[in-house]
């Protein structure tokens, strides 16, 4: 039995990233670590919001790399002298990741009460009806 992959059908032409692209999705890593909602705002525009409570503006970088969005966090540690009887709060350092379609463009980020919202847009591709002419061979 052979696999058929989805840039080897025949109406699917110039669909070959897609399945790079899923492969490279999964991939991502299913950590729990900050939790996160995805969420549509309107039909063209999405906003992600990561729960980092503990972690300030400094204590966070957001980058565009390779069409991902990368977010990291990581806290200065300032727990010299401090004795914890419980520590329930997690201060670890994080990266999390989201692949990102072809138009979909990063826009503001905003703080606020412990909450890092990052809001995306997606272009709307004009539409463009082509007529080809057939030359006599």
């Amino acid at each position: 039995m052979t696999k058929l992959a989805l840039g080897t059908h025949p109406f699917l032409l110039g669909f070959e990233q897609l399945e790079r692209l899923v492969e490279r999705t999964a991939k991502s890593g299913n950590e729990g670590y900050p939790p996160y909602n995805i969420e549509q705002t309107s039909e063209n525009s999405y906003r992600i919001t990561l729960a980092v409570a503990g972690f300030a503006e400094s204590d966070l970088a957001i980058t565009v790399e390779d069409n991902a969005l990368v977010i990291r966090g990581r806290q200065a540690d300032d727990n010299e002298g401090r004795v914890f009887l419980h520590r329930g709060i997690a201060g670890r350092q994080f990266q999390r990741s989201f692949v990102l379609a072809d138009g979909v463009d990063v826009g503001e980020a905003v703080m606020e009460n412990g909450l890092l919202h990052v809001d995306l847009t997606r272009a709307t591709p004009e539409r463009i009806v082509q007529t080809i002419n057939i030359k006599k061979g």
